[in-house]
């Protein structure tokens, strides 16, 4: 008995330290971006850094205004949603209660292949067909731009929202639907008013890990955005993202230009951090 209860506790104490550390990292990282971030952002000035709509870095004098690249993040980010989620979801209801046992493994094989595809993979494709197609399809000077790259994301986000919302839904009571076809709803009425709001907490929690992965794409939207550092006023314009912006000037920046590429960073971090914090709440509150 003595035994197994220091077993159960020596366990215990692994998680525990394996969890603190998860913890750690997370702070430390938070508080290497807010050192490295915050004297750029005092030097340059909050109002000049975030809502100047210039940023010229290697210029004789330099101006480091982020707004062309937080508007492209969002906008970016909201039609990458817009586009994937309605398809992912879709998609998993399918895959969890329409489809055929071969076919479900099928599709779900084909998902998950596509989830390992690497970002550069996306990019290249994106640049050697998508880009060339919107070209020719909208006849513009340059397929490179804004929705290149939100097509692309939406891509690249599907995995996540399929693979976790197939989880959920698969994961509902059978007794919750057989109750709703014996009242005598349809099937597909049971599966978008019983299963899907009894999963709706794990769909949630796919769209969420969605957002991220568009938020912080970096390589993939580099090559078929265009990369260059302009408002985004239209779909077909060559753009810049805030996780271009940091991987693209990194590797040669110094002094002042490489601390503004920490603040972008941090910037990033907390537009993250608030989608996330948002998200959950507006769940709990539901919830409860």
């Amino acid at each position: 008995m003595k035994k197994n209860q220091f077993l159960e506790n020596f366990i215990h104490g692994i998680f525990l330290l394996l969890g603190l550390i998860t913890v750690g990292c997370v702070l430390l990282i938070t508080m290497y971006l807010v050192i490295s971030g915050i004297p750029a952002i005092c030097k340059i000035g909050p109002i000049n850094f975030l809502f100047g709509t210039e940023w010229a870095s290697t210029a004789k004098e330099a101006k480091y205004g982020i707004l062309p690249f937080i508007l492209t993040s969002i906008f970016g980010t909201a039609g990458a949603i817009v586009i994937g989620v309605p398809v992912g979801f879709m998609t998993a209801v399918y895959l969890s209660k329409l489809a055929c046992p071969k076919v479900k493994s099928a599709m779900q094989s084909v998902v998950s292949l596509l989830a390992g595809i690497p970002s550069v993979v996306f990019g290249l494709v994106g640049m050697l067909v998508l880009v060339p197609g919107i070209r020719k399809v909208f006849q513009v000077p340059d397929g490179a731009g804004l929705l290149a790259a939100i097509i692309v994301l939406a891509i690249m986000i599907l995995p996540s929202i399929i693979k976790m919302s197939v989880t959920a839904l698969d994961a509902v009571p059978k007794e919750y639907e057989d109750a709703s076809l014996a009242l005598g709803a349809t099937p597909v009425e049971t599966y978008f008013r019983v299963s899907v709001p009894a999963a709706k907490s794990g769909i949630a929690a796919a769209v969420v890990l969605g957002v991220g992965r568009a938020i912080g794409e970096a390589m993939a939207v580099m090559m078929v955005a265009g990369n260059a550092p302009n408002m985004p006023n239209s779909l077909f314009q060559s753009v810049r993202f805030l996780t271009t912006a940091v991987a693209g000037e990194m590797s040669y920046s110094s002094g002042l230009q490489q601390q503004a590429l920490f603040s972008i960073a941090l910037v990033l971090f907390l537009f993250i951090m608030f989608i996330n914090a948002a998200l959950n709440f507006f769940l709990k509150r539901e919830k409860e």
